[in-house]
């Protein structure tokens, strides 16, 4: 692919090439004209022939000939002296844009406070960067409202739902019937899905802060803390840094689990390992179609109706936590049923460049 400075060299090189040898081409035509025009005005036409003394014609015809071969080293020296020159020249004319790209490819959503802040003279360059710049205002504007609505809706919603629980727990007798149980496992199903849509639009919308997370702690944590529902859990950590929220690794981590264990079958297996910047994660139970893949990550997509098992939210959440933290999410079908996941984040010997992708 060729960039737009070789371009440019190219185009400064040859019209800079181009009017060069129009001159010194018209220069030797009008030299030579000159210099017979004048040679034939000569007496006789030319000096009286000697020995040592080479006659006028054969003079001007050995003086062109020199002059044609200079002309011919000068164009190839100016040839390398214009790709030099229009090398260098190319490559400060587009130091601005190279400052603005390196901007952008800087920019997430955590880091939308820097600005090109473009210096120099009022062109064209100029005022691409600062249309930039107000670019990143407006965003900047956004993104700060939606972090206010999701902290606002965080409190207002589960507040009453609070409410609600105490006002069933308290109002209700325990041997009040069926009618008890269905209140509160409604109310407990609408407080996690709040809690899903608020951690789903935080990881959407990126991380604030980051700190050094022992990735593996959390996962030996989350283990000890996974019920086994007729489940053999098993795992394996090696020790592994990730720059991010712990929070939400916690979550990305406690959500693969609790994927595995809910669609599984009794007596199954999950197997969870982390090695090299690699969480992998399989489990037994219902074989998934290979074009059902496609909904996997997408929210309130569910593989399996079987009541009351989940939001549909998990994976989605899954997948926005590890984009907001670099890393690429995969998933894989067993060979007898069930899913492998597979979360290569940012360092890992398999982490690819254009990591943060659900597959």
């Amino acid at each position: 692919m060729t960039t737009i400075r070789v371009r440019l060299t190219l185009i400064y090189s040859g019209l800079f090439l181009l009017t060069s040898v129009v001159l010194l081409v018209t220069v030797n035509l009008l030299l030579r004209q000159a210099l017979k025009t004048r040679v034939a005005r000569l007496p006789g036409g030319a000096v009286a022939p000697q020995p040592q003394v080479p006659h006028l014609p054969e003079l001007v015809n050995d003086v062109i000939n020199y002059q044609w071969e200079m002309t011919t080293f000068t164009v190839g020296i100016l040839t390398l002296v214009s790709l030099a020159v229009g090398w260098l020249v190319a490559g400060r004319i587009l130091r601005p844009i190279h400052r603005i790209t390196a901007t952008a490819q800087r920019l997430s959503l955590s880091t939308l406070h820097e600005r090109i802040a473009l210096t120099g003279p009022k062109d064209e360059l100029k005022e691409l960067a600062d249309t930039f710049d107000a670019m990143l205002d407006r965003l900047e504007r956004s993104v700060e409202g939606q972090r206010r609505f999701i902290a606002n809706a965080s409190h207002e919603l589960r507040t009453p739902l609070a409410v609600q629980r105490a006002a069933i727990e308290i109002g209700l007798p325990e041997d009040g019937g069926e009618i008890r149980g269905t209140l509160l496992r409604h109310n407990r199903r609408a407080e996690n899905l709040i809690d899903a849509l608020l951690v789903l639009a935080q990881a959407e919308n990126g991380l604030d802060n980051r700190s050094p997370v022992a990735l593996d702690q959390a996962v030996r944590l989350v283990l000890a803390e996974t019920g086994s529902d007729g489940v053999t859990v098993t795992g394996r950590a090696e020790p592994f840094v990730v720059d991010g929220d712990p929070v939400l690794l916690n979550r990305l981590v406690i959500n693969l689990l609790d994927n595995a264990v809910r669609y599984n079958h009794p007596g199954g297996t999950v197997d969870v390992t982390l090695s090299r910047g690699v969480l992998t994660v399989r489990n037994t139970g219902p074989h998934v179609s290979q074009e059902r893949f496609g909904d996997l990550f997408e929210p309130f997509r569910r593989l399996h109706t079987t009541p009351g098992q989940g939001t549909g939210l998990g994976l989605s959440i899954v997948a926005a936590i590890a984009k907001a933290h670099g890393a690429d999410v995969r998933a894989n079908p067993n060979p007898g049923g069930g899913l492998e996941l597979v979360v290569v984040f940012a360092g890992s010997e398999d982490a690819s460049p254009a990591g943060g992708t659900a597959e």
